[in-house]
């Protein structure tokens, strides 16, 4: 037997995976393809990706707003700065400071010069030292030659020819520089002819106050400056400028920047496959399902069936509860051919009996023949009247049941209506109809009032055509826990064993002969009708046989079980 099994997005199948291989080896490409592109095309799939990409995207917002970070950097080198920048002036201010007798204490530009260029050597900040009247006396970037000074300026470290990785870099810098989040900073300039004025932190050092700047540079960068005052014996002799660039600030952020997208390349790579596959999880059991029901509504057969999925989760039970409507759908339209079938059959005999009676009297003479032809007539259209009648009204109580709202039902005073009506309109040799229910149960149900009469009538005017006269028909009713049942009991002949289920199938009748009015009075939808209205209510109706302890049938008994509309306390 073929398991073909659907589960978790994915088709799993034993003994039906060759035909599927066979199958989709013999579809045409441009179908797989189509199949494939419903698939990632789908309103279902594309919900799901947006949905988790949008959760995703939401902490991935702030990737290039790292200012708070981006400070945190720029104060750490400006507190290194200032560290530096002091320990340098403390060291110049001991030992290249000349005493000229006329002028006092001055730098000397030559020994600061060399002392600056050995302190800043194993680090990459630039010094200048100017004096307390604010002119340059020395430039770490200027190198003293015989001709003149030469400037020093650090080259970019070379690069391999990587076209690919270039266009990635310069794509994502200009990302970064395009975004908000960068302070506007003033713009660094640096004079031919530099003096204290270009720089306010160098003015504030020159009044003994150390002050730091950060301004950007052309290039996109920042330039961190920190001047500190040059002092001996507390007086101010010049002022020492460190300044060094933000390259180490941007390699910092662009490491954070990268591990952020390298996790969210990687975040973005599972939640695609994660939403990939749950949308196949959901979406492809969906569109089997629903392309199963589309079969089997255009299909004129039985052929098409829905799918059982055989999973556990929701649309497992979706699909359970598709197959059991489609089961139910079938059933219905089967009952429905049965019971035309068996309409057909009912009403074929007394049209059989009516027209071999019509046949006949036209050639009868006889009076009294024709007396009893025309008998056997009136008899054949009352019975078709009374089959039409009930057959019209079993077929209203479905759609009446199912329209209609349940409502609160007194059985203890539908049944006494019932009693006294039956009582004032039977002959006085009938059986006598009497009724026990216990004082102050509350006998209370949910159905449609005029229907439970109707069930009632039906199995106290069953049990009266079968009572014998002067004989008596006991209608009980009580509760037990949280169902109310009612048994009518006669002391008729009872029912034969075998056919105490079936005096509930449409159209059966069997009565004794010779009963008066019996012929056309009796369709055999009664309680057949009864048992359509309990179960539809959701409760039970059967018959049984009342027996002595000898086993000898005392008469019938009809036991009809209802929900109470209240539970038991």
């Amino acid at each position: 037997m073929a398991v073909d099994v659907e589960h978790g997005g994915f088709r799993n199948a034993t003994h039906a995976a060759p035909r599927a291989a066979a199958a989709r080896a013999g579809e045409p490409r441009a179908s797989r393809l189509s199949r494939r592109l419903r698939f990632f095309t789908s309103s279902l799939t594309r919900r799901i990706l947006a949905i988790n990409l949008l959760v995703l995207a939401v902490p991935i917002g702030g990737f290039f707003f790292l200012e708070q970070y981006q400070q945190s950097l720029i104060n750490q080198k400006i507190e290194a700065l200032r560290v530096q920048g002091e320990i340098f002036a403390g060291a110049i201010g001991a030992s290249a400071v000349v005493n000229t007798p006329g002028v006092g204490q001055r730098l000397e530009p030559a020994r600061s010069g060399e002392l600056l260029r050995r302190l800043t050597a194993p680090t990459a900040t630039r010094a200048r030292l100017f004096s307390s009247e604010g002119g340059l006396l020395s430039d770490t970037r200027d190198l003293a030659a015989p001709r003149g000074h030469v400037r020093v300026e650090a080259l970019p470290p070379p690069q391999q020819e990587r076209p690919f990785a270039s266009l990635l870099n310069d794509m994502f810098d200009a990302a970064v520089n395009w975004l908000p989040g960068r302070t506007e900073l003033p713009a660094y300039r640096e004079l031919p002819q530099q003096t204290a004025v270009d720089y306010q932190e160098v003015e504030g050092a020159l009044f003994g106050q150390g002050m730091a700047a950060v301004r950007d540079d052309t290039a996109g960068g920042m330039v961190i400056s920190v001047a500190v005052p040059v002092q001996r014996y507390k007086q101010v002799l010049g002022a020492l400028m460190l300044s060094t660039d933000s390259s180490e600030i941007e390699a910092g952020l662009r490491a954070v920047r990268m591990s952020i997208l390298r996790v969210f390349a990687v975040a973005l790579g599972v939640t695609i496959l994660l939403s990939m596959y749950l949308a196949g999880t959901i979406g492809r059991p969906l569109r089997r399902l629903a392309a199963a029901a589309e079969r089997v509504q255009r299909a004129h057969g039985r052929q098409a069936e829905i799918p059982d999925l055989n999973r556990g989760d929701e649309i497992g039970d979706l699909s359970r509860d598709l197959r059991g409507m489609t089961t139910a759908l079938w059933d219905r339209m089967d009952a429905i051919e049965r019971f035309a079938a068996d309409v057909a059959h009912e009403i074929k005999n007394p049209l059989t009996s009516l027209r071999s009676a019509v046949e006949t009297v036209a050639r009868v003479t006889d009076p009294d023949q024709q007396r009893r032809l025309m008998s056997i007539i009136l008899e054949d259209v009352q019975r078709l009247d009374r089959l039409i009648s009930d057959i019209s009204e079993a077929s209203r109580i479905d759609a009446e049941l199912s329209r209609l709202s349940p409502e609160p039902v007194d059985l203890r005073q539908l049944l006494s209506a019932l009693v006294e009506i039956e009582r004032a309109t039977s002959d006085e040799k009938a059986a006598r109809l009497e009724m026990e229910v216990p004082p102050g149960v509350g006998l209370t149900v949910r159905g449609l009032e005029g229907r439970l009469g109707q069930v009632f009538r039906n199995i106290i005017s069953n049990a009266l055509s079968f009572s014998p006269p002067n004989t008596t028909i006991t209608c009980h009713a009580w509760r037990q826990d949280d169902v109310v049942r009612v048994v009518i009991e006669d002391e008729g002949p009872g029912i034969p064993p075998n056919k105490l289920d079936g005096i509930f199938d449409r159209f059966y009748s069997d009565r004794p002969d010779g009963q008066p009015g019996g012929f056309g009075k009796h369709s055999g939808l009664g309680l057949s009708i009864s048992r359509q209205i309990v179960e539809a209510i959701g409760g039970q109706i059967w018959a049984e046989n009342r027996l002595d302890m000898a086993g000898r049938v005392l008469g019938a008994r009809f036991v009809v079980e209802l929900p109470a509309a209240e539970p038991a306390r």
